[in-house]
């Protein structure tokens, strides 16, 4: 293994799918010579040229309209939105054609199209470029919704995504484009609908998701010094959701705390905190509490835009709320 960024994790993983299939595309915006908004595409245009990296207008609806029809087509493109919050200008691409070909043709038509989107707040975009809107991706059936936290897992999910035969939506929070982990050099994939726990415990189960993974190993290891052990698991995918991992996690620690970086109100908290209380109430010895941004747009002024991003102290007092 080496030691490599979130971002050139991603770039390795779209070079060996490109190397290993031929109908493996890019397009979006600047993504050709400039190397895309953050660097994820950097160099993959002087080695793969402009047809198997290409530039598009300014519109959103087109770029996944062409990804779309590609994939229908028997290529399989990766999409990029220079920022997730954008995605609004292509619902009816995305949403009502994507996501249900496949079932309106009745299993004739594969839509194998991945569509990265950075997301997240932290840089003062303001709230236009600023937002984490994964819980509208779970909500659309026929979608499925890929949301990594470390480098390892961004290059083998990313390059389980392309592969899949279906519309996979993958969420890159900015702030982590420049986190640093092992990577494996050589090509690897991450089976899409498993979750990882990255920190074991007894005492309460914390869910966190994309960067906020890193804030709930933060506030554990500051339980760790009260005598809380909490257990850390990364879904890194939303749907499908590896809920046997969840739910025997929760039988174990009778606590659970869900930790994500979207609102809270109609969070993807909210459907995770049902799914808990559905299926393993039995075992709960607590509330189940849920840690979220406010329901406000992001702040651009960046004191309150760090007001306004949870992390690890908002998770300690969630977890000692009920511990």
């Amino acid at each position: 293994m080496s030691e490599k960024t979130y971002l050139q994790a991603l770039n390795e993983a779209l070079r060996h799918e490109m190397e290993r299939d031929e109908n493996v595309f890019i397009l979006g915006e600047d993504v050709g010579q400039f190397g895309g908004c953050f660097g994820v595409t950097q160099g993959l245009f002087d080695d793969f040229g402009s047809e198997r990296v290409m530039d598009t207008p300014i519109t959103e609806s087109a770029i996944v309209g062409a990804a779309t029809g590609a994939a229908v087509s028997g290529l399989r493109p990766v999409a990029e939105l220079m920022f997730v919050d954008f995605i609004g200008v292509s619902m009816d691409q995305l949403f009502n054609q994507a996501a249900k070909m496949r079932f309106m043709f009745g299993g004739k038509a594969k839509v194998p199209m991945t569509l990265r989107m950075p997301q997240g707040a932290g840089i003062s975009a303001a709230a236009q470029h600023s937002q984490c809107l994964e819980s509208w991706f779970m909500n659309i059936p026929g979608l499925k919704v890929v949301i990594p936290s470390t480098p390892y897992d961004a290059k083998g999910l990313l390059v389980s995504a392309i592969r899949d035969d279906n519309p996979v939506a993958f969420l890159e929070h900015k702030l982590l484009y420049g986190v640093s982990g092992e990577v494996p050099d050589e090509n690897y994939s991450i089976e899409i609908g498993k979750a990882d726990v990255k920190r074991e415990g007894s005492d309460v189960t914390i869910l966190a998701t994309s960067k906020m993974v890193y804030e709930a190993l933060e506030a554990a290891e500051r339980l760790k010094a009260d005598g809380i052990e909490a257990e850390v698991i990364d879904p890194r995918c939303l749907m499908p959701l590896d809920k046997e991992t969840i739910l025997e996690s929760v039988k174990k620690t009778h606590a659970f705390v869900v930790v994500h970086e979207a609102v809270q109100y109609a969070g993807p908290g909210a459907e995770l905190a049902a799914m808990v209380a559905d299926e393993a109430l039995d075992y709960l010895d607590a509330p189940i509490k849920r840690v979220g941004a406010p329901f406000c747009p992001v702040p651009f002024s960046p004191p309150l835009e760090q007001q306004y991003i949870p992390g690890a102290d908002e998770i300690v007092e969630a977890v000692k709320s009920i511990r």
